[in-house]
């Protein structure tokens, strides 16, 4: 059935249809029509200003020969007929020299102040520049030679009272036109909906009361009487059909009720059998449930066991430093006390607290940079909201969170990955699932080998982060490979192995990421996991 929010109504069609194709075509005929008027006013004024300059320029070659100040000054008094002209400037080449100087000019208005000279935009304002109120241009003056330049300043008033007018002509003619063809949209729309009103109420009446003797009327347009005629031949096929309809019911039901008796006995009996499976398959998910947390719990917890392992050197080594430093300033209190203090003995006590002082520093800074990288993945691990992070520093963070667990080891991290990949997504079960396989390949992969290599490569591509992560250990026989990411398959059975580790790897990739998994390994050859998940790259 068609959902109510999705019906529209023919009255509405036709006036967005015909109203708005009618606009349409008015405002893009106006706007034309306005752009040719406003374009012709522009040029006209533009040809204008270009003539008065020329027939001005012309008139001042001869006073620029004369040097007549006067003269010229008066010659553009004359402009004053011309209403457009606001400023006019004369400058003149200085002779045997091609320095430019004021010579005289034309200000319209006496109450308004001159503009500054214009010399130094001779070059930029040899083609007509347009500016909000007014235009200006400066042509050279010169016959046979160069005698100087002249620079006009004419007002757009005239092209912004064009542009009011067409506006508001332009709108009169818009409202009148809107106005007629709402008109020709309410006569269409009485002539369409009014019998096709009247078919609406015979059906609606034969629907409310199911009397399917209702017949429809005849209408006046050929289009709507079909539509009238074809209902009437459905009522009566309809009709028809229920009274053999309601002969088969009363037998059916007969049947249902036979049936009935029969699926409710069985019903019973398999009510009480699928009680049974739904109580154990909930024990079974609430146990696994719990095993996965815990597997998260003593990943986390070897985690916190490494690094404050990890903590206690660089903290043992301040304080080492601390105690020397404490144990020397000693002696330089006493010596000062005594005043037998010498100057080597005091010169001697500041190197060595420096660089006792030095090591304390860097010691403590190494402690706090292992909490606080521990810090953010603990905290990431435990979140699983979405916000921005740099991939190359999240793996890093990793990485030095498991060094206590690799740093004794011969086994080499390699990370390929851009420095400037910044992406929004969930980085604790990122965090989780390379934690998860770093742990896997040292405890399985690795296994009685003197050497291992675990190289890890990032990318993103059309909106996916990939991640291949390979090893060279071992590798995974074929009697599991089938099945490595089902819970509780392990090699390390009884041995301290949970075999929930890639089963939680997989439900992180799948659920928490929305994303999949694939896995190849070769005996002796080592695995390769590549995962990829859908993400947002960040533009910081």
């Amino acid at each position: 059935m068609t959902s109510s929010a999705k019906i529209k109504s023919i009255r509405r069609h036709l006036l967005f249809l015909i109203a708005g194709g009618v606009s349409l075509i008015q405002i893009i005929g106006i706007s034309f029509i306005a752009m040719t008027f406003v374009d012709n006013a522009q040029q006209n004024i533009e040809l204008e200003t270009l003539y008065s300059a020329d027939t001005i320029a012309g008139q001042s070659i001869s006073y620029l020969e004369a040097n007549d100040h006067d003269g010229l000054h008066d010659l553009l008094l004359d402009v004053k007929n011309i209403p457009y002209i606001s400023y006019i400037h004369i400058y003149r080449l200085q002779n045997n020299s091609e320095d430019i100087e004021f010579f005289t000019s034309y200000n319209r208005d006496e109450n308004y102040p001159a503009i500054p000279d214009k010399i130094s935009e001779i070059d930029k304002l040899a083609t007509t520049n347009y500016t909000e109120s007014f235009l200006e241009l400066i042509i050279p003056i010169k016959q046979q030679k160069l005698y100087g330049y002249l620079y006009i300043q004419s007002s757009t008033e005239q092209v912004k009272e064009v542009i009011q007018k067409t506006i508001i002509i332009a709108a009169a003619v818009f409202t009148i036109s809107l106005c007629f063809t709402l008109l020709i949209v309410i006569r269409i729309h009485r002539m369409i909906t009014v019998p096709i009103k009247s078919l609406i109420g015979t059906v609606q009446d034969i629907s409310q009361h199911k009397n399917y003797t209702l017949r429809c009327q005849d209408m006046p347009y050929q289009e709507l009487d079909i539509l009238s005629r074809n209902l009437n031949i459905m009522l009566n096929r309809t009709s028809k059909h229920i009274t053999k309809q309601d002969n088969a019911e009363q037998q059916i039901l007969k049947l249902n009720h036979e049936l009935e008796d029969k699926v409710s006995q069985r019903t019973e009996a398999l009510k009480e059998s699928n009680q049974e499976l739904l109580s154990t398959l909930e024990k079974l998910h609430q146990f696994q449930g719990q095993l996965v947390e815990s597997e998260k719990m003593a990943s986390l917890g070897d985690m916190v066991a490494g690094v404050a392992h990890e903590v206690n050197t660089p903290i043992g080594l301040g304080v080492t430093a601390s105690t020397l430093l404490s144990d020397r300033l000693n002696v330089i209190k006493e010596a000062f006390e005594n005043k037998t203090l010498k100057s080597s003995q005091l010169k001697k006590f500041l190197n060595e607290g420096q660089e006792n002082v030095a090591i304390v520093y860097r010691n403590l800074n190494r402690a706090a940079d292992l909490i606080s990288s521990f810090k953010r993945v603990a905290v990431d691990q435990s979140s699983e909201q979405d916000r921005t992070f740099n991939v190359k520093e999240l793996i890093n963070e990793v990485f030095l969170t498991l060094a206590p667990q690799i740093k004794q080891k011969p086994f080499e991290l390699e990370l390929n990955c851009p420095s400037d990949l910044v992406i929004i997504s969930k980085p604790g079960p990122i965090n989780q699932i390379l934690i998860n396989l770093i742990v896997n390949s040292i405890i399985h992969g690795f296994e009685g080998r003197d050497d291992g290599v675990i190289s890890i490569t990032v990318m993103n591509l059309s909106g996916q982060l990939h991640i291949n992560y390979r090893d060279n250990g071992s590798g995974v026989s074929q009697s599991i490979k089938g099945k490595i990411f089902d819970p509780f398959i392990t090699t390390k059975r009884g041995a301290g192995g949970s075999g929930l580790g890639l089963h939680l790897v997989y439900n992180l990739v799948t659920q928490a990421l929305g994303g999949s998994i694939q896995f190849e390994s070769e005996i002796n050859r080592g695995v390769s996991f590549d995962i990829h998940f859908p993400v947002v790259k960040s533009a910081s």
